[in-house]
């Protein structure tokens, strides 16, 4: 009897080991797993990021080159008739001459629009470079710096900032908006609009009315935690949304509906601060 007792104490006790040992296993297997969620849902949001800045860059772009195909198509088309005017007799020095003038001026446009595209392209580039530099290369990877027009745009993904379905900033934003308050403090003399832009998905919550509200509000709470957490003056501060209707992408696909749900720092210098901005470097921390 005192065998048999001895016998199956020893088997429940194998038992309960092998269990904690499976339960220790199944609990490091789903870190593992949480981890990888982290990582893959990182790695979403930087694509997203990218995809956001090659389509504003493609489309200026495009906007140029199509100027430069019409008039390549305008020189050939003058160079037929310069052909056609030639193997005639009938038409005179003076129609010959009046081409030959028509053509080279339309040479020398395509070389100024050519010019205007290099000149854009670089004045952009340095000026990203200019309001980027007090960020280290890691916290460039959770900031979206683009110049359109002489208007600086900072992008940055509604789940870096608020809580879900929320105006309110979440904790982990801190650092993040600190970086944008670093860019801000570095040029002082220029102002600051904060927007907020949704998807098209209607926002159900009581004390929220719609999308126009939910952007509003956001734009706002990054304003006053730009102000009360990092000291940017607020007379240089504006807050305002454009609910859904300011859509970067398609809202019929998740990934669209994830660029669009944004929230921009529109840095507006005037032309001249605009022209000190390109050859100033911020101050140095």
């Amino acid at each position: 009897m005192k065998l048999s007792t001895l016998l199956s104490a020893l088997a429940i006790l194998s038992i309960c080991s092998i269990g904690c040992v499976s339960n220790k296993k199944y609990a490091e297997l789903q870190t593992n797993y949480q981890q990888l969620q982290d990582k893959t849902s990182d790695l979403n949001q930087k694509f997203l990021t990218s995809q956001q800045q090659l389509n504003y860059t493609t489309s200026k772009v495009k906007s140029l080159e199509d100027q430069i195909a019409s008039e390549r198509q305008n020189v050939t088309a003058l160079q037929d008739a310069l052909n056609k005017c030639l193997s005639s007799s009938s038409q005179g020095n003076v129609n010959i001459s009046k081409l030959v003038d028509e053509i080279n001026a339309s040479n020398k446009y395509i070389k100024h629009l050519i010019d205007a595209k290099n000149k854009s392209d670089s004045l952009n580039m340095v000026l990203t470079n200019n309001l980027t530099r007090s960020l280290s290369r890691d916290e460039m990877k959770d900031v979206d710096v683009q110049v359109l027009k002489g208007v600086v745009y900072i992008s940055l993904a509604d789940n870096m900032l608020y809580k879900s379905g929320s105006y309110e900033i979440s904790d982990k934003s801190g650092e993040t908006l600190g970086k944008i308050a670093k860019i801000i403090k570095d040029y002082q003399d220029y102002d600051v609009l904060i927007e907020g832009n949704t998807d098209n998905v209607p926002i159900a919550q009581k004390n929220i009315r719609n999308n126009w509200d939910l952007s509003a509000l956001r734009a706002s709470s990054v304003v006053q935690s730009l102000q009360n957490n990092y000291g940017v003056d607020p007379k240089r501060l504006t807050a305002g949304g454009r609910g859904e209707f300011n859509p970067i992408a398609s809202n019929d696909s998740p990934s669209g509906k994830a660029q669009n749900r944004r929230t921009q720092i529109i840095i507006t210098p005037k032309l001249d601060q605009f022209m000190d901005l390109i050859g100033k470097a911020p101050k140095q921390e």
